[in-house]
């Protein structure tokens, strides 16, 4: 319910203002929602210890790689044509030839380039099967992927994860609400803070330094890494979370 009110209140600001990527979130989306579906099919089949220390070390293979990255400038495979909206090849002032170059220029913005598409697809389809099997956000993994892999910059990856974990949350809390597991008497405060700090930060994002915004993230990436490995270290071999 908390993950629904934050996407909900931000979502409309960071689309009004062009920094969510919509087609681009739309896009991943899919592939997260069916890992998601998958990874909930096949979570009494794996060891949740074993998933929580290989999560942990990712998580922090991927903050150490956003911190060495921090000032690298990420490269464009493709630009925008001024006024048009129609990706060009660099160089030759044409449209791409095939099908494909043009659906990832269609997913770029006004000053980046989407590039390695079926990479992005991959990890987003990870995070998906990551969030049903140890019930975290998938933003961990969204954001890096499409930060570091795809090239989108980081201010419009996390407005563009924003968006979609809305999505992948409303799915799974109508079946809470079904069955009863939503206390309102605790959903309710929660919503109501959520739903003013989201409003309040996505007015004010805009002025945050791009730095401010990755150490913030690297700094939950830091901290979800140490609360895995010590679930892993927590739970019994071979054993599965409560």
């Amino acid at each position: 319910m908390a993950v629904i009110t934050t996407s909900s209140a931000s979502a409309a600001v960071y689309l009004e203002r062009r920094l969510a990527n919509l087609r681009l979130g739309l896009t991943l989306e899919l592939f997260t929602a069916t890992g998601a579906l998958i990874g909930g099919l096949v979570a009494f089949l794996l060891s949740d210890r074993v998933l929580a220390g290989l999560f942990a070390a990712m998580l922090g293979y991927t903050a150490w790689s956003m911190v060495r990255r921090a000032g690298a400038r990420q490269p464009a495979a493709a630009a925008a044509a001024p006024g048009t909206g129609t990706a060009v090849v660099p160089g030759t002032g044409t449209a791409p030839a095939s099908a494909i170059h043009g659906y990832l220029a269609s997913l770029g913005g006004a000053d980046y380039a989407v590039r390695r598409l079926p990479a992005g697809i991959g990890l987003a389809f990870v995070a998906g099967v990551l969030s049903a099997l140890l019930g975290v956000g998938g933003g961990v993994v969204k954001v890096p992927a499409m930060n570091l892999v795809m090239g989108v910059p980081l201010r419009v990856a996390t407005a563009t994860s924003n968006l979609m974990i809305g999505v992948t949350a409303s799915a799974s809390a109508i079946l809470y609400l079904l069955r009863g597991q939503v206390d309102p008497y605790v959903a309710g405060p929660v919503v109501v803070g959520v739903f003013a700090g989201a409003v309040v930060t996505s007015r004010v994002a805009h002025r945050v330094p791009a730095g401010v915004v990755r150490t913030l993230f690297v700094v939950v990436l830091c901290y979800t890494a140490v609360e895995m490995g010590a679930r892993a270290l927590a739970l019994p071999v071979g054993g599965q979370g409560a």
